[in-house]
């Protein structure tokens, strides 16, 4: 059974509102002048984080495939599994970060501007891509697949790159993890 919307200006509304929302709300739970004590188990949070932005990686390569091979079907349910994905990340990564100080990178010299780059290119992306994705989920929910397919010129490699880049992230700072 396939999911189906009917274009309305009130779903537009809530995409707006939506694609406005989550990054504010992140910003807002970030600067949180205190941590709240969700305990000792949200320590183990950002190797989930890392698992989770890899398989969206692969989800998204596993939907590309599917439908360059014509595979509508697999095509969606890979996108759906990227979908949830990126809703448990989000949900994650807010737990993680309301409840623990950010951890500094403890490289030096060049690798340290890579990791920068990389951290910054992958922040400043992911607020964009919010809008981009649903936007292009609400195209083919409401069967407008030209209109589909344009948003996702866009939506499609800034998500693939915000994922593989938080995996490098990941990597690159796991070692400093306490």
């Amino acid at each position: 059974m396939m999911l189906t919307l009917t274009k309305s200006p009130k779903n537009n509304l809530i995409i707006n509102v939506i694609s406005v929302a989550i990054p504010l709300a992140v910003a807002g739970l970030l600067s949180l002048p205190s941590k709240l004590p969700l305990g000792d188990w949200t320590k183990i949070l950002p190797h989930f984080i890392g698992v989770i932005n890899s398989t969206t990686a692969i989800s998204l390569i596993i939907a590309l495939v599917a439908i360059k091979k014509k595979n509508i079907e697999g095509h969606r349910k890979a996108m759906g599994a990227a979908v949830l994905q990126g809703a448990i990340f989000l949900v994650l990564y807010i737990l993680y970060h309301i409840s623990n100080e950010s951890t500094k990178f403890g490289g030096e010299g060049l690798i340290k501007s890579v990791y920068l780059f990389l951290l910054s290119s992958h922040i400043i992306l992911s607020i964009g891509v919010v809008r981009l994705v649903l936007m292009s989920l609400y195209h083919a929910l409401t069967g407008e697949i030209e209109a589909h397919k344009k948003s996702v010129k866009w939506a499609y490699p800034i998500w693939l790159y915000v994922s593989v880049s938080g995996v490098i992230v990941y990597l690159m700072i796991s070692p400093y993890y306490v």
